[in-house]
């Protein structure tokens, strides 16, 4: 059977921390892997449209010496003519030698593992997962931090539906001393599934505020994120809550000096501009991160070592 990443806690810590040296040996010594994946195919199946997610797989491929094929967005494939995903997975199975698939539907990527006969990559299911993402998230903090412990970290926006959250806040709660604060309006908190399987279960504490600016001089690390219309319902609702949240350099003024502010993007307008030309942003970092830590991911799900 082949080894799947469909959520992050599918890896060990240790796995985590394999994958996290890669990432870095990559990003000092990018010649030693340029053929890596020579002859490999990467399949980027997106049923949901994404930029950074699906083009930071396909650079990942491409720089590891690798092949890619696949489609960017649903109409593009053959469920338009009423093919399942397991058939659509069947087929690619036979051209690629790893997949990565994003889905609006959570549990899809769960559901194509079962039928592929190589490994998946969960790029995204619905509210649900991005292990990725969270990797990503990862290796920025330890980049930044020097740790992936021993921090209080914020975040703020929308906690109901961001599966950048959900698979963050996850894969934190295995690390030692770390105080989640949870910023949000009432109507976009962290779900309660969350709260009971990544915190509660391992008692691990929390703070829940509507208020960033009364939290802000405690944070080590501020995880923005965007309220997301393509996952409400009712237009009215996004149309109240979309801007919540806007980080502005004013609103930076009481934060610590060492603050790290990291966003999955793509922003909308939670985050003023102005603040990219604040040392402590570290959003544009975090994309470029997305490439290396996904190469480490291809490699390691293929077998490979350099």
């Amino acid at each position: 059977m082949p080894r799947n990443v469909i959520d992050v806690t599918d890896l060990t810590v240790e796995e985590i921390g394999q994958l996290i040296e890669t990432a870095e040996d990559i990003i000092a010594h990018p010649a030693k892997y340029q053929d890596a994946c020579a002859h490999r195919q990467l399949a980027t199946l997106f049923f949901e449209p994404s930029t950074r997610t699906r083009l930071s797989f396909e650079s990942a491929m491409l720089a590891l010496g690798g092949g890619v094929l696949g489609f960017s967005e649903a109409s593009s494939s053959s469920t338009t003519k009423g093919e399942t995903v397991g058939d659509t997975i069947h087929t690619v199975s036979c051209y690629a030698d790893i997949i990565a698939m994003r889905h609006p539907k959570e549990g899809a990527p769960y559901a194509a593992a079962q039928v592929s006969e190589v490994p998946i990559i969960n790029a995204g299911d619905g509210g649900h997962n991005h292990p990725t993402q969270t990797l990503t998230d990862l290796l920025t903090i330890h980049r930044e931090k020097g740790r992936l412990d021993n921090f209080t970290v914020g975040f703020c926006g929308d906690l109901k539906f961001g599966r950048t959250v959900h698979s963050l806040v996850n894969a934190l709660s295995r690390y030692e001393n770390i105080n989640y604060v949870l910023i949000s309006p009432l109507e976009l908190k962290l779900p309660r599934y969350v709260k009971e399987q990544s915190l509660k279960s391992r008692g691990i504490p929390y703070t829940q505020t509507t208020s960033l600016e009364a939290v802000m001089p405690q944070l080590d690390i501020l995880y923005m994120t965007r309220v997301q219309r393509e996952r409400f319902f009712n237009e009215e609702d996004y149309l109240r809550l979309k801007d919540s949240y806007i980080l502005t350099p004013e609103k930076l003024a009481g934060a610590k000096k060492d603050l790290s502010i990291l966003h999955p993007l793509p922003r909308v307008n939670e985050i003023a501009v102005a603040v990219d030309k604040d040392p402590r942003a570290a959003y544009w970092k975090q994309v470029k991160n997305g490439k290396y830590i996904r190469m480490a991911l291809i490699m390691k799900l293929l077998g490979i070592e350099v």
